[in-house]
């Protein structure tokens, strides 16, 4: 469904990324890993069409790389950033009708009412709060909200950057809970996360980027056993004599 091949990405004239290849399936997490800087988020954003990029991105068999963001967004690829980014000044579920502007328009007739009750039974507690503004939620509620959001969106591909960050480890295992039942769906993931442990359990494949470049790449169930990914990222570290 997604192809990269050899993907540069800049910010002016600072590469980021250097000749990245990657690949997602049509029904599969697959993970991205990597310590901080390394370019993970620069990733999702190229994807994305919010940074400068060369090579090549095959959606569904076309290359989007000269696309604009927003011709992206409306093709299917909808993007959770980094820190949830909700609207703190609006309803939980006025958040969620923002989440269908990529396809309903301001003024479109086609009702979204099926799709915001979907969202509330995948993530009840929104249910309860609909009515509160984003700002007085939790961190892993905003966190469900960013996530029912793009749901609004109709996605075909959902492009996730670290939706673990700031949480509690109980709130990370409800978060990742409801990542997988999106997954099972039918809805394909790309997905950024710094916790290597938990985005190694629920993927399928992984990419490892150090310094903007792709240094591993494997089955996830391989990964999680592999020494060097344990040392690196997972704390298996030795004990100093």
């Amino acid at each position: 469904m997604l192809e990269i091949k050899n993907l540069c990405a800049y910010y002016e004239t600072n590469m980021a990324l250097n000749n990245i290849n990657i690949s997602v399936p049509d029904d599969k997490i697959v993970a991205i890993i990597g310590a901080n800087g390394a370019g993970k988020t620069t990733l999702l954003k190229a994807v994305s069409g919010m940074v400068k990029r060369t090579g090549s991105i095959l959606w569904n068999g076309k290359d989007i790389i000269n696309q604009n963001a927003i011709k992206t967004a409306k093709s299917g690829i909808v993007h959770v950033p980094e820190g949830r980014q909700v609207f703190p000044g609006l309803s939980v579920e006025k958040n969620l009708i923002s989440g269908t502007i990529s396809w309903h328009g301001f003024f479109g007739r086609e009702s979204y009412q099926k799709d915001i009750e979907a969202v509330y039974e995948l993530l009840p507690r929104l249910k309860e709060r609909r009515n509160q503004g984003a700002w007085s939620l939790s961190g892993g509620e905003q966190q469900m909200l960013a996530l029912g959001r793009a749901i609004m969106a109709r996605p075909k591909l959902l492009l996730l950057d670290e939706p673990s960050m700031g949480l509690a480890p109980l709130v990370v295992e409800d978060i990742y809970d409801r990542i997988v039942e999106i997954n099972k769906s039918g809805i394909p993931i790309l997905l950024v996360e710094q916790n290597a442990k938990i985005a190694l359990r629920v993927s399928k494949y992984a990419y490892v980027i150090e310094q903007g470049v792709l240094k591993m790449e494997g089955e996830s169930k391989d990964m999680i056993n592999d020494e060097r990914i344990k040392a690196a990222y997972l704390g298996n570290y030795k004990k100093c004599n």
